[in-house]
């Protein structure tokens, strides 16, 4: 359990409802590793989950007085409101790609540099980029939706107007020539 009963949290969750900026302060202090935890695992990046926590908190500020201790525990309800703070980042990323359609910002060079947060890179930054900017705009749009926002084939489809059998064979002679390219397919 995060730092306090389940009844502390109500309680102070009643107190935030009405405004009470202490009770808030208490409430973060003995949840906000909890919700942090829970939104890293969906973003990969302590500086966009510190932002979806801020943007959590936010919500439940504004939203205590919709708690129900009868619906759902308080820690529950407030990881809720911070997973659909995690998603709703996702989501815009994935809208800036896809509006883009080359657009490679630093974070996600950064989460292909090092897939799985564990700080062993695989491939330097840079030669990410270059390896990346080096494939046609509509074939670097759809390796980052799919790889790194989770668009399924049948998406990409729809939105680049082209068979999903299209799209699938898209994605893997780009992954080849990804790997090609950072000096993997040698």
């Amino acid at each position: 359990m995060a730092g306090g009963t389940q009844a502390e949290l109500a309680a102070l969750l009643g107190d935030v409802a009405r405004g009470d900026r202490r009770a808030f302060a208490l409430l973060f202090e003995r949840t906000a590793a909890k919700l942090k935890a829970s939104v890293y695992r969906i973003l990969r990046s302590e500086a966009a989950a510190e932002d979806a926590v801020q943007d959590a908190y936010l919500r439940i500020w504004r939203r205590a007085a919709d708690f129900d201790a009868a619906i759902a525990s308080p820690i529950a309800w407030m990881t809720t409101i911070a997973r659909h703070a995690a998603i709703d980042m996702v989501r815009r990323g994935a809208e800036r790609v896809s509006a883009a359609g080359d657009a490679i910002d630093a974070e996600v060079i950064e989460r292909l540099a090092d897939p799985a947060g564990g700080g062993e890179q695989r491939a330097t930054s840079d030669q990410i980029r270059s390896c990346l900017e080096r494939l046609e705009a509509d074939r670097r749009g759809m390796v980052l939706l799919a790889y790194c926002y989770g668009w399924s084939r049948e998406e990409l489809a729809g939105r680049y107007g082209r068979p999903a059998a299209t799209v699938k064979t898209i994605l893997r002679r780009s992954l080849i020539a990804l790997k090609e390219c950072l000096g993997g397919g040698r």
